[in-house]
């Protein structure tokens, strides 16, 4: 009976001692990785969602990077990870026909959304914002490059900042300012309130793609991987803009 109960004494401290183990780890991860004062690492790998901001606050200081003529009727938003092979996919064969058809004609707007969800994404987020510092071509550039090279940094077991740094060489950046800002803390709280605004919007997955006119509501595009379903909603809404009747 003893035993038994000597047996069971040493199970219930096993327990806790795991227990207490979880919720170490737990606000570990919450606090980014141990990366606040006194870290040894400089640069922010993941959100900075620490619960020092009120999360509404948080969420309104989400930014997209926009391209496409301000005063086109429709918008189109991507809520996107940079180590996410779908939005290579995306990237590679459905944006830039979206970039031909409405983007270059004045008729869309493009939103892009940090959405981090992987483990060198923010990182990767942080990197395309500090390519933005240098312009807006070097911001759409690069974004392009993280995807086209994805294969190659995603598969580092460490933050893969020489591969941000020799992508930032490779397009003519600055690269002395881009480590700079990389190494740095610089865009951390941006990249984490986009993340807070696709969570708020209840995204799920990346991409994720939605088309609205105006300030109507969003329509959620099902089959992101298909132009004709990015384009059946355009033309719909475009049909609603001019006041033409639909079939």
């Amino acid at each position: 009976m003893t035993e038994r109960k000597n047996g069971n004494q040493k199970r219930t401290r096993v327990i806790l001692v795991l227990g207490v183990l979880l919720i170490g780890f737990v606000v570990w991860r919450i606090a980014g990785n141990g990366l606040g004062s006194g870290s040894a690492a400089l640069e922010p790998t993941e959100s900075i969602l620490t619960g020092t901001m009120e999360d509404k606050a948080l969420s309104q200081l989400g930014t997209p990077v926009v391209i496409g003529d301000p005063e086109a009727p429709i918008t189109i938003y991507e809520f996107g990870d940079y180590q996410c092979p779908a939005c290579q996919d995306f990237a590679s064969l459905i944006k830039p026909q979206i970039d031909l058809q409405y983007i270059q004609a004045g008729l869309a707007r493009f939103f892009f959304y940090d959405y981090p969800r992987h483990n060198h994404s923010f990182l990767a987020h942080r990197a395309a914002r500090c390519a933005l510092d240098q312009g807006s071509d070097a911001y759409w550039n690069y974004h392009n490059r993280l995807f086209a090279r994805q294969t190659a940094w995603a598969v580092s077991v460490s933050p893969p900042m020489g591969a941000f740094e020799s992508i930032a060489d490779e397009i003519g950046l600055d690269v002395g300012d881009f480590s700079s800002c990389l190494s740095s803390d610089r865009h951390a709280d941006v990249v984490t309130a986009n993340l807070r605004v696709g969570i708020e919007l209840g995204i799920m997955g990346t991409p994720s793609i939605l088309v609205n006119r105006g300030t109507g509501p969003a329509v959620r595009i099902n089959r992101w991987n298909e132009f004709s379903a990015i384009q059946e909603v355009v033309d719909r809404l475009m049909m609603e803009e001019n006041g033409e009747e639909l079939e």
